[in-house]
């Protein structure tokens, strides 16, 4: 059985013989002076080695990261960062409970800024009276053009009582939000600009296996 080798070898052969035959018939044609295209001394036509050319490609160009701009009386805010809850958070213990309550008024400001209330909403069990009326007057608020300027929350203080044998538990926040000021579309005050407060709350939550929900709110007097 022939191999592919041996017939590729004898293909190649019987091209440069065709070749060869080829030159012979012609060079009774070419210049007697010149060098007979089958002398062997006339050498093969020499080509310039060509080194391929690499074009480097090109870095992509990065995007540019959206700038925060706070709400003013001349428009909303914009490029507002969401909230993200930290894993801890969802650790049924008294740091994982810390953590969510943290959570939880940061979702709380991010409406305030932005009209938003889906992750206050997912946050909240739907037994949350207080949940759910901080979240009907945010719509209101925002609602037919309207906007807010302010209302930003910080908590820097949160103690708890956590008990793993209690179904509920109870968390003490401190509670700093900016003035809140409501404006229409053409930048007039809808209402009295409400005025920036420091105040206590008492939160209670309930953790399952979804995670912790906030269950009730409200103010220390």
């Amino acid at each position: 059985m022939t191999s592919r080798t041996s017939i590729s070898g004898r293909l190649r052969l019987s091209a440069i013989s065709l070749l060869a035959v080829s030159a012979l018939a012609f060079s009774g044609c070419s210049n007697a002076d010149g060098p007979k295209s089958g002398d062997p001394s006339a050498g093969p036509a020499s080509s310039a080695p060509q080194s391929a050319s690499v074009t480097p490609s090109a870095s992509p160009t990065p995007k540019p990261t959206p700038v925060y701009k706070p709400a003013d009386a001349k428009g909303r805010a914009q490029n507002v960062p969401v909230p993200v809850k930290p894993p801890l958070a969802d650790k049924n213990s008294k740091e994982g409970l810390e953590a969510f309550a943290k959570y939880w008024f940061q979702a709380l400001s991010y409406a305030y800024e932005t009209g938003d209330t889906a992750l206050i909403e997912s946050a909240s069990g739907p037994n949350c009276r207080f949940c759910s009326g901080l979240q009907d007057g945010l719509k209101t608020a925002w609602g037919g053009k309207k906007w807010i300027v302010g209302g930003k929350i910080q908590t820097p203080a949160v103690k708890t009582k956590f008990s793993p044998r209690e179904l509920s538990q109870q968390a003490t926040v401190q509670v700093i939000q900016e003035e809140i000021a409501i404006y229409k579309a053409k930048g007039t005050l809808y209402q009295a600009v409400t005025k920036a407060s420091n105040t206590a709350s008492q939160a209670v939550f309930q953790f399952d296996s979804t995670g912790w929900a906030m269950t009730d709110l409200g103010l220390i007097r």
